[in-house]
């Protein structure tokens, strides 16, 4: 619990986020949100017509996923007991009642996704032979009705924290999509409509090679068969309608300068709710199928996540930036649950910056800077993924590193999303050498403009963020003072065979192959190669259950580092990728400030 006498940056780490709640069309007032006020993310069951909220979970490593049946009467999460990430989805009743597994009888496996249906329930879940999907009907036994080596997912995207799946299930359960490889290629996905009960492909979409499809929402009418979609055949991601039923397809065109997202169906399919993204802030819209008007939905400069339309057509959404905490709104934009303890919920404003890079690129991203004047020590922070990016979104740790005197700058560097299929796919085959030399940029940049100090720069980033990290420790050794690198790859060849499924499938399509059969690209992208080169003293967190980054190949850089005299701290904590326990985080967090003003001088 937060008080006067923590320093700001734990106040901000205690101050509770919500994650924004899952209901369906059939019950819209039974919610299952996550929250980590109790002191880690579980999953609590919100009536709001009893106006109750309960805590639900109480797993020791936390709830990543949790969402709500399509009947409103079970609450539903993915238990993992070693925060290794994979497990198995179990069920309980909404106002509390026994636990039971969701898919009778389905073996435990990695989750890549969950279609929750009144009769039916699917997962796609994988393991070591590959990825299949599990149908259980009105609770029976859950048979597999359709296995792949390749990646599958259900719901398209990777699997998030909010929302509830509406790329599953159409709305009378009978058709199920699924996003598949596309001839191998798991990056660029394809799309099949599959019949959930027997399994038979009854539909599929594929827009040919480099060009991915993400299945978004089916129409919530009954008996209509249309399906949005997102495709890349602008480069810029388009919305698009495909009608299974007919086979026809309409891709949508819009006059905007970002990406453009479907993210829901207006309750009588007339309307779309899109989300248009530029330069790391969101536009909520909605576009009208039969006039083709867009009608802004106003909202705050700042990251949307978990936007729905309510059955009476307001947009619920998250609302998230850089200087002020996550909170859920409605249409109206007024708070529509606020946590018992609020902690320190603000913090210094991001600023969204551009700069070039070596090729001539225009690269965007943001800094935070500190009260005073500058040049102040610098902390490159470097973003995971590759596939993702950095938003004017909330960071705790963003703010406690500024609150340390340091100016954070965060660089959308080539292979980042929301910038277009080029952007993010330049990487594909050339991983590693881009990232650094975008950040670098970004460094020089700041130091132009007199708001970095280039004799005090610290690079440090989480999960890809900390290969890029160690790769530029070694690849760029006279630039940086010091280096953090959380749960990173350092021996790129060691990672791939402990790797978890879906990790070694997006390998295969990034790099072109397996690790196996491109022993000396590997080598020349692995930061282990360049370990001789590296000068900075580096933390290094380690997670024990990791199976993103997993901890031996990451030892490896570690003991390679130290065998040539070079100064490492390793801090290790005993679950996987991340830890969904806040006392946990602020360890990790205290341990990398620590570092930091042992290792960077502040004036």
């Amino acid at each position: 619990m937060p008080t006067d006498e923590m320093p700001d940056w734990e106040r901000r780490f205690r101050a509770p986020t919500l994650i924004f709640p899952a209901w369906s069309r059939h019950a819209p007032n039974r919610l299952v949100l996550t929250s980590d006020e109790s002191g880690s993310f579980q999953a609590y069951a919100w009536d709001l017509d009893a106006g109750t909220r309960r805590k639900v979970t109480g797993e020791p490593v936390g709830v990543i996923y949790a969402s709500v049946t399509a009947d409103g009467e079970r609450v539903v999460w993915f238990h993992d007991e070693s925060g290794d990430e994979s497990g198995l989805w179990i069920a309980e009743p909404f106002h509390g009642g026994e636990a039971v597994p969701l898919l009778p009888g389905a073996p435990q496996g990695w989750p890549q996704g969950l279609a929750l249906g009144r009769d039916l329930v699917a997962a796609a879940l994988a393991d070591r032979e590959g990825f299949a999907v599990f149908v259980s009907e009105h609770g029976g036994t859950a048979k597999e009705i359709y296995r792949d080596v390749d990646m599958i997912t259900i719901g398209g995207f990777e699997l998030e924290q909010e929302g509830f799946d509406l790329g599953g299930f159409s709305a009378d359960e009978s058709l199920l999509c699924v996003q598949v490889a596309q001839d191998g290629d798991n990056i660029h996905g394809a799309l099949r409509v599959l019949d959930p009960r027997t399994g038979e492909v009854v539909g599929e979409q594929a827009d040919g090679p480099g060009l991915g499809l993400n299945p978004m929402a089916w129409s919530p009418v009954p008996g209509d068969q249309r399906l949005v979609i997102v495709h890349e055949r602008e480069d810029l991601q388009r919305p698009a309608i495909w009608d299974v039923a007919t086979g026809e397809r309409r891709d949508i065109s819009l006059d905007l300068p970002g990406v453009a997202f479907p993210i829901d169906w207006w309750p009588d399919a007339s309307a779309l709710l899109l989300a248009h993204c530029r330069d790391g802030r969101d536009q909520l819209l909605r576009y009208d199928l039969a006039t083709d008007q867009l009608t802004e939905i106003p909202h705050e400069p700042g990251e949307t996540h978990g936007m729905r339309v309510r059955p009476d057509g307001e947009v619920w959404y998250r609302l998230s930036q850089g200087h002020r905490a996550s909170r859920l709104l409605d249409g109206r934009g007024e708070e529509l649950l606020t946590p018992d303890e609020a902690g320190l919920r603000e913090g210094r404003p991001f600023t969204s910056w551009t700069f070039k890079n070596p090729a001539g690129d225009r690269v965007h991203g943001f800094y935070v800077t500190p009260e005073g004047e500058g040049p102040f020590p610098v902390y490159m922070k470097v973003h995971g993924g590759p596939s993702w990016l950095y938003m004017d979104r909330w960071w705790p740790d963003v703010q406690a590193i500024v609150d340390r005197g340091f100016v954070v700058a965060m660089v959308n560097y080539r292979g980042s999303t929301m910038y277009g299929r080029r952007w993010r796919d330049h990487i594909i085959g050339n991983v590693g050498f881009p990232e650094v030399e975008d950040v670098v940029a970004g460094l020089d940049d700041l130091v132009a403009r007199g708001i970095a100090d280039p004799n005090r720069a610290v690079v440090g980033g989480a999960s890809w963020g900390g290969y890029v990290t160690l790769l530029a420790l070694g690849l760029q050794p006279q630039r940086w003072n010091a280096g953090v690198a959380a749960v990173p790859v350092g021996d790129y060849m060691e990672s791939y065979d402990e790797s978890a499924p879906s990790l070694q499938a997006y390998d295969r399509s990034l790099l072109g192959g397996s690790v196996h059969d491109i022993p000396e690209f590997v080598r020349e992208r692995s930061p282990i190669t360049y370990v001789d080169h590296v000068k900075a003293p580096t933390l290094v967190l380690i997670g024990e259950h990791d199976t993103r980054c997993p901890p031996r190949q990451a030892f490896n850089w570690v003991d390679a580092y130290r065998a040539r005299g070079g100064e490492v701290e390793v801090y290790t904590y005993g679950t996987g990728h991340s830890s969904f326990v806040v006392d946990e985080e602020i360890r990790q967090w205290q341990a990398v400030l620590d570092f930091l003003r042992r290792r960077i001088r502040l004036d």
